[in-house]
Formats: structure tokens, sequence, C-alpha cells
């Protein structure tokens, strides 16, 4: 964990460093081509490695409370980020270009120090220090993953999907907002962005609670099939040029709807696999669909026309993208009140151990 944080800051900072194509000329592209692929490469075992280990402290019956943290910080990181880019977007558009938009990159340097200091005393979690004494560490988790846990691996792969409302939200609204089609200005937009994160910070926690009430499917559930609406009602008060509109549907939407889904899906993909193969299983998952979640971006953008301006259209393809999540939690088990150790054992084709509740 301590590794793929130093990567991320590192590649982060050296996105800022990098220089442009007059100067390098096609090495310019090629360098933040490798930045990114260093990035991804490092948000894949970052998160999946902080949502398995916080799952496997977490006490009976919070563990969705506890992983929300997980997806909180990711939000919190998202509001930091738009909050600085508020000052660099109002830069003089040269500046901005030239040397304002390297900014933020060079500032992530003090984010991966702060983490490293948390991280470098971390433990294993009892849960895994006991399934090695018993059974030993897995050599080959791809192999044990595949061959028991395959089917939860696309649920975790549809599942992901839900990321292309965060995509389109953050991305081509934004895009859409400022263009010459709508003409909004770009620092009311970014604050948007602002005060949805700022919500989603309460309301993560909030649906997180409530899945370790009711369960992770119902709640996974409200966020998927729920945002495929409030994403149609967000770009239609877009369309109508109207800030208040605007900043209610952008609210209600990402800050309050999509949080049900981003808040509850690190314990509902963590708990469909067992201790030896969770981080394998949730980091590959989540990846695979989260790059393809990366692609909605580009699709919108096609789906909208040759001025960008069908917003109905890119409501449409943004709702289609949230069916597999509501798929992948209708057919998956609910594990909301089954015990860490026996998680992932029906998955695995392993007997129940008397007393442990079905999984």
């Amino acid at each position: 964990m301590v590794f793929t944080l130093m990567l991320m800051g590192l590649s982060t900072f050296l996105i800022g460093c990098l220089p442009t194509r007059a100067q390098v000329g096609t090495l310019a592209p090629v360098l933040l081509v490798l930045c990114r692929v260093l990035q991804g490469i490092s948000a894949a075992g970052e998160q999946a490695s902080a949502n398995s280990m916080t799952l496997e402290h977490a006490p009976p019956g919070r563990r969705g409370f506890f992983t929300s943290f997980t997806l909180s910080g990711t939000q919190g990181g998202q509001l930091l980020a738009t909050l600085v880019f508020i000052p660099v977007a109002a830069l003089p558009e040269e500046q901005l270009l030239s040397w304002g938009w390297r900014v933020p990159f060079w500032l992530s340097v003090a984010v991966a120090v702060v983490g490293w200091v948390i991280r470098r005393k971390l433990d294993e979690t009892p849960a895994f220090a006991q399934q090695a004494a018993e059974e030993g560490v897995v050599k080959l988790p791809l192999v044990v993953l595949m061959r028991e846990h395959w089917a939860d691996v696309l649920r975790v792969i549809a599942g992901a999907l839900i990321a292309s409302v965060s995509t389109i939200f953050t991305v081509w609204a934004l895009a859409y907002a400022t263009s010459d089609a709508v003409g909004m200005s770009r620092t009311a937009m970014l604050w948007v962005g602002a005060l949805a994160n700022v919500v989603a910070l309460a309301a993560i926690p909030l649906w997180a609670t409530l899945s370790d009430r009711i369960g992770r499917r119902p709640v996974f559930l409200v966020g998927a099939a729920g945002s495929a609406v409030t994403m149609f009602l967000y770009l239609w008060a877009i369309s109508t040029d109207s800030y208040p509109l605007t900043f209610l549907m952008g609210v209600l939407c990402f800050g309050v709807v999509y949080s049900a889904a981003n808040g509850v899906w690190p314990a509902f993909y963590g708990e469909m696999f067992t201790t030896r193969v969770r981080l394998s299983g949730v980091a590959i998952g989540t990846q695979i669909g989260f790059a393809a979640a990366g692609f909605a971006v580009t699709f919108a953008a096609q789906i909208a026309g040759p001025a960008g301006d069908d917003w109905s259209a890119v409501a449409l393809f943004t709702a289609a993208l949230c069916v597999p999540p509501v798929i992948a939690a209708v057919s998956a088990r609910e594990t909301h009140r089954v015990p860490t150790e026996a998680l992932g054992e029906r998955a695995a084709g392993k007997a129940l151990q008397p007393g442990k509740v079905p999984v």
C-alpha cells in the first residue's frame, strides 16, 4: 500500500513537470500517457487494498460504514482538487495554459507525504493473519479467483460501470455547460461539483450505515437506478441555463443519489470474496469496469451530435450504462450479516461452518 501511494504521488507530480509538445514534439504526449498509465496501475492496487484492509478490520455489523470512508476519501480528494483548480481556472488563459495547470499536480506531493506517514506502520488484518496461519498465503490468487469466484468478478465488472455516472458528471456535463450551446461560467460549474462533493461527504457514510441495517443490494440498487433518472434531470437543468436549478439537480444527482452506490460498493464488492482472494477480486473487477467507464465521455461526445448539445441522448446513454450495475446487484447474494471469516464461502464451494449465516 505504501508503494502504490508513492507511485501515485510521483506519477501525478511528474505530469506537472512534463515538457510541452513545442519543446519535445511527440515525446510529450507519450510521456503523459506513461504517467497516466502509472497512475492507473497505482490506483488499481491502492483503492482495492484500502477497501480490503478496512473491511477486514471493521467490527461486526459495521463493515459498510467503515469501508465507506475509503470512498469519502475519494470524494474529499475530488473536492480538494476542485477547490484548488477554482483559483487556477480564474487565471488569464495564457498563464493557465503555460504554467497554471501544473500547480495542482505539484501539490500532490503533500498528499503523498501525509499518506506515507500514516501508512508506514500498518499491520496486516486479523482475518488475513488467521487465514495465512491456517491455510498459508495463496501463491497464485488469480488462478483461485477465476476458478472459484469468476461469477463475482463479472458482477464487480458490471457493477463498476456505475462510475460512468461520475465521468459524465465531472467531464462531459462540465464541457457541455461551458460550451457555446449553453454558455455557463466555468467557475460556477466548478462550484456545482464542489458543493455536490461536500454533500456526498455526508451522504456516503449515511447510505453505508443504512446498508449495514437493511443490506447492500437495496442501497446499491437505489444508487444505480436513481442515477439513471437524476442524470437526466441534471443535464436537462444545464440545458435551461438556470444556475439555481443546475446546482439543485447537480447536488441531488451526484451528491445524494449516486452516493448510495458509491458509498456501499467497497463493502458490497469486497464481501463477495474470501479473504485469500478479496484484494485480487476487487482490484481486477473494479479496474476493468472503471476502465470501461472511462470511455463513457468519449462515446458521449459522439452521441451528443456535431454541435455537442444533444443532452437527452447522453442522458439515455448514461441510463443504459446503469443497467449492468442493476443486474449485478439483483443477481448478487446479500452479505451484510455474514461474519467476515465466512464471506465468499458459498461462492468458493466450501461448506459453511455450523452457526454461520449463509452467504
